[in-house]
């Protein structure tokens, strides 16, 4: 009898290795119906990882957008499965050990049956209480192996690691293969060995197309005894996403395996709708280039969930990159510079920050590092010469344990700057905190929602949801939005022209939007988040060093500074928010506050005064 392959379609995925934003839930729930009509999944991913921010930021309730989403698949027989990033939950930022345990609760009431657990250390400590929170939740618990290629993660280090998981009760286990430069012999060694030691438990294999090694891949671990292959369709398969259903049914086919037929008039009404997604907004956040392979992507091993989004705020770096370069008389970089320096310089400081696998947020702490190096280094001035407190947190071990060493050079600036290295448990630096959520919410007469489901959406992910009951976070959406028409509008010869005024409803509350020139916007409204500034006061100012969004303090309970305030040379004094990481800002003298120029949760752009200091 042949053996059995089956299908899952990473349909969330998809979307955010291709650009920035997933559909809104009444795209979701209109698509939903023709992806079962395809007949050929037995899995489907609904939600996860960046998931419900991405709904937050564009003013949507991701809870309501999960439990229209995961409905139909019920229905029809169709498990789901989401992305959990271990210590990390749904952030980019570790999560108390009680909004972890709320977590599983609340995802499993709302209808998805599997928690696909992973950490990008591949430390156990983080991945373990996982499998305990899942099961308490009634969740099936599949544990990831984070691939990735370097002289220390070898097929032994997989195969050790997928024993350790399954012996600590993980119920499946998913090959992980987030950039797509797994190799594939090496692949199916490892899922050979973890079958022959443990022959009933189920593999699922995750892939990205982009270096190109995909399709091989997926041929050398089915062989090898793989059960589950995720996959993707057009036109949002291949490039930085998946490889295609079509092809990977018709390869398998013809290795001799049993794998499912495919209704292609419902594959072709799922494409259509697909692009209809894309006119409506989404092909906006798309840039062309994800829509290509890459070999280049073999070297930096950046994974295709992050290369959705990391080009389109690769245009927004170049922009503030060559407006200093034109203000210092010097040559503009154009992207492809941009993008092979930043490759350069990720495979150079990969190893010097110890190796961690290259997933959310890991990838995104090393690749931000390696951004800012280059814009720093392109300003002439030093290499590690800002480094972000979430980075540091990495590399000084209080997120998990490295794989492997920290260069000399790091190790003495920590010590250099007082820093501390650690080894405890990395959940013991992170404190429950939904008491604390609960009275924010008691306090701003919000509803804890159904299953407590509102409670979970604040607590993990605080600063977005902020923005999302406020309206802002929609009213800045809807102003990117028409700023991006506009520009595309123009390019192709259209009499329309920036700035503009666009008006956004939200909830009943009207905001006026100002879309200027400079792709800046403006959004007023009666909303605290959108309240004027603390009047002008004297003293040096404080400059923005990078474009993203000010933000007072990082954590519910950080005590944030104002107007009158005496601060110390070093001490930090508020954050920008710029490529998913917090980058603290200092104080550059002693003095007191005499002006806050900027509102949580505003953008800024380089060389932006952020405050006075005197």
């Amino acid at each position: 009898m042949k053996r059995e392959i089956k299908f899952s379609l990473v349909f969330r995925d998809m979307w955010q290795s291709s650009g920035k934003y997933v559909p809104r839930v009444d795209q979701l729930v209109k698509v939903a119906p023709a992806i079962i009509k395809m007949g050929c999944f037995a899995r489907v991913e609904t939600n996860g990882g960046g998931f419900e921010q991405v709904n937050l930021l564009y003013g949507e309730n991701p809870n309501r957008a999960v439990r229209e989403w995961t409905k139909p698949f019920h229905e029809a027989g169709i498990q789901t499965h989401m992305l959990d990033r271990a210590l990390n939950g749904l952030r980019m930022s570790p999560v108390p050990a009680d909004v972890r345990k709320l977590f599983y609760k609340v995802k499993k009431k709302q209808g998805t049956d599997i928690a696909r657990t992973f950490c990008g250390l591949n430390d156990t400590r983080n991945i373990i209480p996982s499998i305990g929170y899942a099961h308490e939740g009634g969740m099936i618990s599949q544990c990831c192996l984070c691939l990735t290629y370097s002289p220390l993660h070898t097929v032994e280090y997989y195969t050790n690691l997928a024993y350790e998981l399954i012996e600590a009760g993980a119920d499946e286990i998913c090959l992980k293969d987030m950039a797509g430069i797994g190799r594939p012999v090496s692949l199916g060694q490892i899922v050979k060995n973890i079958k022959d030691k443990y022959p009933n438990i189920t593999i699922q294999y995750h892939s990205h197309a982009g270096p190109g090694f995909n399709m091989a891949s997926i041929l050398e671990v089915c062989k090898a005894g793989c059960d589950y292959v995720d996959v993707g369709m057009e036109p949002l398969s291949w490039g930085t996403a998946h490889a295609d259903v079509l092809a990977v049914q018709a390869m398998l086919k013809d290795a001799g395996f049993q794998v499912p037929e495919i209704n292609m008039e419902a594959y072709m009404e799922v494409r259509t709708l697909i692009f209809e997604m894309m006119d409506d907004f989404l092909g906006y956040y798309i840039p062309k280039r994800n829509r290509l392979m890459n070999s280049l992507l073999i070297g930096p091993g950046l994974p295709g969930g992050m290369m959705g989004s990391l080009m389109t705020d690769l245009e927004t770096n170049l922009e503030s990159l060559n407006k200093w370069k034109e203000k210092n008389g010097k040559p503009k970089l154009t992207q492809d510079q941009l993008l092979v320096k930043l490759f350069n310089e990720v495979s150079y400081v990969w190893p010097m920050m110890g190796y961690p696998c290259l997933v959310t947020p890991f990838s995104q702490y090393v690749k931000n590092m390696a951004l800012m190096n280059v814009i720093q280094m392109e300003k002439g001035k030093e290499r590690w010469s800002m480094i972000a407190d979430d980075i540091w947190d990495m590399m000084l071990g209080k997120s998990g344990k490295l794989p492997g060493p920290l260069a000399p050079e790091l190790i003495e600036k920590a010590k250099e700057q007082g820093r501390q290295f650690h080894d405890e448990d990395p959940q013991s630096n992170y404190p429950d905190a939904l008491d604390a959520f609960r009275k924010e919410m008691a306090e701003n007469n919000w509803p804890l929602g159904e299953d407590d489901e509102e409670l979970f959406e604040l607590a993990m992910h605080p600063q977005q949801y902020r923005a999302y009951k406020s309206g802002k976070a929609k009213a800045d959406f809807e102003a990117d939005l028409a700023k991006r028409k506009a520009e595309q509008s123009a390019v192709k010869g259209a009499d329309l022209k920036l700035p503009q005024t666009v008006e956004v409803d939200v909830d009943g509350q009207k905001y006026r939007v100002t879309i200027g020139a400079g792709g800046q916007s403006a959004s007023a409204a009666a909303s605290s988040a959108t309240s004027a500034p603390t009047a002008a006061g004297e003293g040096e100012p404080l400059i923005a060093p990078l474009e993203g969004k000010f933000y007072l303090v990082k954590n519910t309970g950080d005590v944030p500074v104002k107007v009158g305030d005496t601060v110390k040379k070093g001490q930090t004094v508020c954050y920008i928010e710029a490529m998913k990481t917090f980058n603290a800002i200092a104080a550059e003298s002693d003095g007191v506050v005499t002006e806050i120029c900027l509102t949580s949760g505003s953008s800024v752009a380089e060389d932006d005064v952020l405050m006075k200091i005197k």
